[in-house]
């Protein structure tokens, strides 16, 4: 197997800088960044000097370092632990000169997407590769749109570009959702619709029924707003219920004792696991809403992925208990912050009064050359290639994952796999990320942080036979100590 060289601590920041201090320096930017957790344990000093190089003497003291910043906090015959807030404690803020960060681990995901992660390919991304996307298409359509004589230099319509939310209700029509253009409302990305319907329909204090595991930002976005988050497990085939949805016992418990007021869900191509909704678990969940009067968000954003007869809660229910969510940055440019969502008629107003009041309109210019693509077909062409390409680069990194001994724990389909390891993944994740690779670790995705050893992995970037090959033997090597089973 490969193995890589021998680490070293970071390049110091200043002249002169001891071995211990860069050391220190490294984990603390590890923890402010959010790649080190509140809670997560650091490398035994043993095997953290083995891993940078370094003698165990120096190891201690960079502990040591951190602990008198109020970074870690040292546990009897345990070791040493991120502490909880340290991330936004000044000294961490001055190392790295990062905002402050979100809760539930949110920002390890988010800084994977934002920050280069050198030359080797980013196993736990998010997105697809940039090499996958179609740049000449969305310039042609900017440049076309440019042309046009320029509406907006004036405020647009409050509700979004008309000609996209014609282009819209045809894309939903496809799918099943009948939804008129007046039921859209283009929002920057699918996360800023996700957030108004929440700042419109919650209140500080609410319950609302999460997936677990699930999107991490999603955790933070809602834990910020002051709601109270009830975790559902999302499942496979079990007995007793349909496969492929929220676990329906969990999920009338929390109803009856708790009375959430939204339900936030992936129906199709769920992230991490990549299941979708069985349409018997869809007609189940939409008989507990109008039972408990829930209100329902089905998050989209990864439909351009399967064929339009996926099953979607909005197509059942017709818009009447369900908001359907959606974007664009997955399937054309992540940077193209253009989603949208429709609603029940008598929810519209009041939400686009809420997105009138966090961001006045969306990007005009934008929403037009979209609405140029859906038209003429050029998005559903660069998403037939797409598909064709995610196939297989899917089989292959099965394939791989097979190989090197590890199990897929759902079906594998569309971008992510969710792949159980054997080994403690956030540990992993820190190791492997010293060695150039960026991984999702299962804690990610639990709106409580637990150990685990699940992981997530994207079909298009886990490729590379060196990342299983050194997953492997570093889940060999880390074995042999305890560990919780990765099936949550």
């Amino acid at each position: 197997m490969d193995t890589p060289p021998q680490e070293r601590p970071a390049a110091p920041r200043a002249a002169g800088a001891t071995l211990t201090e860069q050391l220190a320096e490294r984990f603390a930017e590890r923890i402010a960044q959010r790649l080190l957790a509140p809670g997560a344990r650091l490398p035994s000093v043993r095997e953290c000097a083995a891993r940078h190089g370094v003698s165990p003497s120096t190891v201690v003291g960079a502990y040591d370092l951190l602990q008198a910043r109020g970074l870690v906090q040292a546990r009897p015959q345990r070791g040493f632990f991120v502490r909880e807030g340290a991330a936004s404690a000044p000294a961490a803020q001055r190392a790295a000169a990062t905002p402050r960060p979100l809760p539930l681990n949110a920002t390890a995901l988010i800084r994977g997407m934002f920050q280069a992660q050198g030359e080797r390919p980013a196993p736990g991304l998010g997105m697809l590769p940039e090499d996958w996307l179609d740049a000449g298409v969305l310039q042609r359509a900017l440049r076309r749109v440019s042309a046009r004589p320029a509406p907006w230099l004036r405020y647009g319509d409050p509700a979004g570009e008309p000609a996209l939310r014609t282009a819209l209700a045809r894309r939903l029509a496809d799918l099943g959702v009948p939804a008129q253009p007046a039921q859209i409302v283009t929002t920057a990305g699918a996360t800023q619709a996700l957030d108004i319907v929440s700042r419109t329909l919650l209140q500080p204090g609410d319950a609302v029924l999460v997936d677990e595991p699930g999107w991490a930002v999603e955790y933070a976005r809602l834990t910020r707003l002051g709601m109270k988050l009830l975790p559902v497990p999302r499942v496979g085939a079990a007995a007793g219920q349909p496969g492929g949805g929220p676990d329906l016992a969990v999920m009338e418990r929390l109803l009856r004792e708790h009375r959430p007021r939204l339900y936030v869900t992936v129906s199709v191509l769920h992230n991490p696991t990549g299941l979708s909704l069985h349409p018997a678990a869809a007609h189940q969940v939409l008989r507990l809403a109008e039972a408990h009067d829930l209100l329902i968000v089905e998050d989209d954003s990864y439909g351009w992925l399967v064929p339009p007869h996926a099953t979607r809660m909005a197509q059942l229910d017709g818009l009447r208990r369900t908001l359907y969510v959606s974007g664009f940055s997955k399937i054309l440019a992540p940077q193209w912050r253009v989603g949208f969502l429709a609603a029940p008629p008598a929810l519209v107003e009041r939400i686009v009064d809420t997105k009138l009041l966090t961001a006045l309109t969306s990007p005009g210019p934008l929403e037009q050359a979209i609405a140029l693509c859906l038209e003429q077909g050029l998005l559903r062409r660069h998403a037939e290639r797409v598909v064709q390409r995610l196939d297989a680069a899917r089989s292959r990194t099965v394939q791989l994952a097979q190989a090197a001994g590890f199990r897929f724990v759902t079906p594998p389909q569309g971008l992510f796999g969710w792949l159980d390891v054997g080994a403690d993944t956030e540990r992993l994740a820190q190791q492997l990320l010293d060695e150039g690779w960026l991984t999702a670790p299962g804690t990610l995705f639990h709106a409580t942080p637990r150990r685990t050893t699940l992981m997530r992995v994207n079909f298009a970037t886990a490729q590379d036979a060196r990342f299983w090959s050194r997953l492997r033997t570093l889940s060999d090597s880390a074995r042999g100590e305890p560990h919780t089973s990765g099936h949550s």
